[in-house]
């Protein structure tokens, strides 16, 4: 018997933020280059500087520029940045609103670090391919590049918080992609590096539940999906998520669906060949 994994989808609550991208410069400076905003920016945007080093004063702070570092700045805030030491090469992005920026937590207003930078400069270099070639629909890849951006500095950024655990993403993604399979935990809490202790707590964490309950919830979810779209038999489906049996299955289900699943699939109208 096949079984279906679960479905994935968005939250009910999720709305994309509004984001509308401008322009783009890459910019090559020398000493030369100053630039004053006094009445600040008309656009917001992103500076992501790949080579050499800038100043940039905002709201009469002043900050460094260098090299593997970007900043998003707001518009109406008064700037200026100038090129330090002769070389500065740095792409600079306009956007509209800063929604996206926000819904992804990123800073706003000062320098950050970055190891993606290389990764940065590709999708900068294919933005701007996309506006001067213009291929076909180059108008939503320059819209869907540039939030890619905001992303990937968005990802990096939020690995950096502890409270994330980062250390169970490839837990979490065996846990999804074997839900028919007995997973013994203490292989995960050696595979984590963790005290047994620490990986429950931060597991928790993560995800609000022990990992049994995780893995069972899984599981529930999956036999609800076998439930509506096969016609096994609510025995075949405990057997093949490795529920201790039909019956132990059938109070879990009832447990956390408020119905037994014969009469879940009877609300359905879908087919039954169920056995005893």
């Amino acid at each position: 018997m096949s079984y279906m994994d679960i479905p994935y989808g968005l939250d009910d609550h999720f709305s994309v933020p509004e984001f509308r991208f401008k322009s783009i410069w890459k910019v090559q400076a020398n000493d030369t280059y100053q630039v004053n905003q006094p009445n600040g920016l008309e656009i917001p945007g992103i500076f992501v500087a790949y080579e050499g080093k800038g100043a940039f004063t905002y709201s009469d702070t002043r900050h460094e520029l260098d090299a593997g570092t970007y900043t998003i700045v707001r518009n109406g805030v008064p700037c200026s940045y100038r090129c330090v030491g002769g070389d500065w090469k740095f792409y600079f992005i306009h956007f509209d609103p800063l929604d996206m920026a926000f819904h992804l937590d990123l800073p706003v207003g000062k320098p950050v670090s970055t190891a993606k930078m290389p990764e940065a400069v590709r999708l900068c270099e294919r933005l701007i391919d996309s506006l001067i070639v213009k291929p076909k629909g180059y108008g939503l890849t320059v819209q869907l590049l540039s939030q890619e951006l905001l992303q990937l500095l968005a990802r990096e950024h939020d690995a950096n918080y502890e409270s994330r655990h980062p250390e169970l993403d490839d837990i979490l993604y065996q846990m999804h992609k074997n839900i028919g399979q007995t997973l013994p935990i203490d292989d995960f809490v050696r595979q984590s590096g963790l005290s047994r202790t620490v990986f429950f707590a931060r597991f928790r964490s993560r995800t609000g539940m022990s990992p049994n309950r995780y893995m069972q919830e899984l599981k529930l979810a999956s036999a609800k999906a076998a439930l509506e779209t096969t016609n096994s038999s609510v025995k075949e489906i405990a057997a093949a998520l490795r529920f201790y049996d039909e019956f132990h299955f059938s109070k879990l289900f009832k447990q956390r669906y408020g119905v037994a699943p014969r009469s879940y699939r009877n609300s359905r109208g879908a087919a039954q060949t169920d056995e005893h």
